[in-house]
């Protein structure tokens, strides 16, 4: 069997998977807010069950690293990582922001997604996975401001997994690792002198 890539979502309220055989990629996409955790592993059996592949027969696993959902790239991630560790293959996490650029054909674009307090994710492309500069967390007024004249324009957090398959397919693993980006901190903290307390007990 030749290449097999899994792809794996979930830092939108949406479970998204993908099977990416040679050039033919089958998708699993379920609309989730809460759940994926209980959910994902037995959504990647049925994936695999349906397409005639085992677990042993993945070659590559990717996933989308964020920004998104706390709770859901934590679960994305967790199920990529412990897969590939499993399985000894590569994992390539891809930024959720590079991600929703794959579905744009211009050749100037712009991803701009509500992060909440008035703010925005905010990054740009010169075309399908080509950044211009680093992410980051504006205020929304000036995040929209930046928008170039005649620019296209992504707003939606909801990937396409199919097409985020194909470019983890060639995607080199050391310039992608399954690292969480958050761009700005997450809002659950630890305490830290209830644990460092603890930790001196």
């Amino acid at each position: 069997m030749s290449s097999v890539l899994l792809a794996i979502d979930t830092a939108a309220p949406r479970l998204q998977l993908a099977l990416l055989l040679g050039d033919r990629a089958d998708t699993l996409v379920e609309e989730m807010a809460q759940g994926q955790a209980e959910r994902i592993f037995p959504a990647i059996d049925e994936l695999l069950a349906r397409n005639g592949v085992a677990y042993k027969d993945l070659t590559r696993i990717a996933v989308t690293t964020g920004p998104g959902s706390f709770t859901g790239l934590r679960i994305g991630l967790s199920a990529a990582r412990g897969l590939g560790l499993a399985l000894g293959i590569p994992v390539i996490g891809v930024p959720s922001l590079l991600a929703l650029s794959l579905a744009t054909q211009c050749e100037a674009t712009a991803v701009l997604l509500d992060a909440r307090r008035e703010e925005a994710y905010f990054q740009l492309f010169s075309g399908p996975a080509i950044p211009i500069g680093e992410p980051q967390v504006l205020p929304m007024e000036e995040a929209r401001r930046l928008v170039p004249s005649g620019a296209g324009l992504i707003t939606s957090p909801l990937v396409d997994i199919a097409a985020l398959s194909r470019f983890a397919a060639t995607a080199d693993p050391t310039g992608y690792p399954p690292e969480a980006a958050y761009i700005r901190d997450a809002d659950a903290k630890p305490q830290e002198k209830f644990r460092v307390a603890r930790v001196g007990q």
